[in-house]
């Protein structure tokens, strides 16, 4: 008789549970009211137009036209989705809620032919929409561009119902999940999609993938012949802020570019992206800790853990160069433990803290919370403007 060696020898094969997929932060989605999509389905995706046309969309439809600029980007995307606003939907925002809770990868938002009051209601609720959404539109409402003239008043006595000078509404609004990009050709009405094809096309976390928008070439995309005075007072320059709009013009006769790749309130779109990504995956990280772990204890050395994942998180975007050493001067950051304070340098860009186990209320303890955690990044930020003096001696 063969008897087992488990009796001796007792081995428990413990496979750890995977962890949560990252969201890519590389998806957008354009809105439209194409017919295509029809039945239970909300939202398609799809990695290239032609895909688009064996579906049944035309050449001439709008998602057509968005998806050719949003695959031309110089670094071209991976993936499109494609959301329907129905008749029977009640508003915009409610084709908006809908289409996320169909899908929930595409991070930014694409409104095609979207007015300027549809524009601002998508805005407000890109504000608190869950998970992280960011709003990309195009106007091509000309007071953009210029001095303001006109009111929500005088528009609404001469029997006009949209907003005016939706730049400076957002602006005044403090949105910073909202890209606004001007143009005046009728056949770029959805331009925004192709600076949305550069971002989600860059942003895949690779080593130094880190990016801006500002002065990118845009394919397909006509330039405005805006006067000086008029992108300054849309995109701002290195002197003044502008309304925080984007604009798309020719330079020395030969660039084309995008001025200044800025949201809403100012904020460069890489800043928001890239802060989105980093909350997401220290939060992803801490979740895997806790739902791959026995236990974290609620000690210490319990709460080194959570940091370790959290120094790991931030060590990604290190490697991506949006993290860099730097001084610190962010103001005061104080645990029981130690201080941050405005001129230490950072050497690897970021520090993590925490108040000690010790520090905590037997209340808090009780109810099995870790004590109070600070983050602090300093970012690598970017040059988007030089000045250079040449001194010359005969």
């Amino acid at each position: 008789m063969k008897l087992d060696l488990k009796e001796i020898i007792d081995i428990q094969v413990n496979l750890s549970a995977r962890s949560a997929a990252r969201r890519g932060f590389n998806v957008a989605l354009i809105l439209g009211k194409s017919k295509v999509i029809t039945g239970g389905d909300r939202v398609r995706v799809y990695t290239s137009p032609t895909q688009m046309i064996s579906d049944g969309f035309t050449k001439d439809s709008a998602e057509y036209k968005a998806a050719q600029l949003y695959f031309s980007a110089t670094s071209s995307p991976r993936k499109l989705a494609v959301g329907v606003r129905y008749d029977t939907d009640a508003d915009i925002v409610a084709s908006a809620e809908a289409c996320r809770g169909a899908n929930g990868e595409w991070y930014v938002l694409i409104p095609l032919g979207a007015t300027n009051k549809e524009i601002q209601d998508l805005a407000a609720w890109a504000e608190t929409a869950t998970p992280d959404t960011l709003l990309a539109y195009t106007t091509s409402d000309v007071y953009s561009t210029k001095a303001p003239t006109n009111t929500d008043a005088d528009a609404e006595a001469a029997g006009e119902t949209d907003i005016r000078e939706i730049f400076k509404k957002l602006k005044d609004k403090g949105y910073r999940r909202s890209f606004g990009q001007f143009t005046t050709h009728p056949d770029n009405p959805d331009a925004v999609a192709a600076t949305m094809g550069y971002a989600m096309g860059q942003n895949r976390g690779l080593s130094n993938s880190a990016f801006t928008l500002a002065y990118k070439h845009l394919p397909g995309v006509e330039v405005d012949n805006l006067s000086e005075t008029e992108v300054q007072y849309a995109a701002g320059d290195s002197e003044t802020t502008g309304m925080n709009g984007n604009v798309y013009v020719r330079r020395a006769d030969y660039y084309d570019v995008l001025q200044q790749g800025l949201m809403a309130d100012g904020t460069h779109f890489d800043e928001v992206v890239n802060l989105d990504m980093l909350k997401n995956e220290i939060m992803l990280s801490i979740m895997d800790l806790l739902y791959q772990t026995p236990k974290v204890p609620g000690t210490d050395p319990g709460v080194a853990m959570i940091i370790n994942k959290i120094n790991t998180a931030c060590e990604k975007f290190v490697k991506t160069g949006f993290i860099a050493p730097g001084v610190w001067n962010g103001g005061t950051v104080e645990t029981d433990t130690e201080t941050l304070t405005d001129g230490t340098t950072l050497p690897n860009g970021y520090i993590v803290m925490a108040d000690s186990v010790d520090s905590q209320s037997q209340a808090d303890r009780d109810a099995r919370k870790a004590p109070p955690i600070y983050v602090c990044v300093k970012t690598a930020g970017a040059v988007e403007f030089v000045t250079i003096a040449v001194n010359v001696n005969r």
